[in-house]
């Protein structure tokens, strides 16, 4: 199966570091990546509740934070990549 949200957040992350200017707040980004995984957890887990009971509630809350934690740290990684490009083609 093609990881199609990956290829995303890494070719957002991409774009987003190279055409926003000067280094990022990685840090920053990470922070707000475990927040916004907390937040979704609780509300699919929530409904997986609702649906299926406290184990879909446990395993939803559960996966999906680790879910959105890993497509930061890919985001990141290609704010990362998008920096060295800038650095490289913006020098000129």
């Amino acid at each position: 199966m093609i990881p199609i949200f990956e290829i995303l957040a890494f070719i957002i992350g991409l774009v987003y570091g190279y055409v926003k200017p000067g280094k990022e707040q990685r840090w920053e980004l990470l922070k707000k990546g475990v927040l916004y995984g907390i937040v979704l957890g609780i509300i699919f887990g929530l409904i997986g509740f609702f649906v299926g009971g406290a184990v879909l509630f446990a395993v939803s809350a559960i996966g999906i934070f680790i879910e959105v934690v890993f497509l930061v740290i890919i985001f990141i990684i290609g704010t990362f990549i998008g920096d060295v490009l800038e650095a490289q083609f913006k020098k000129a």
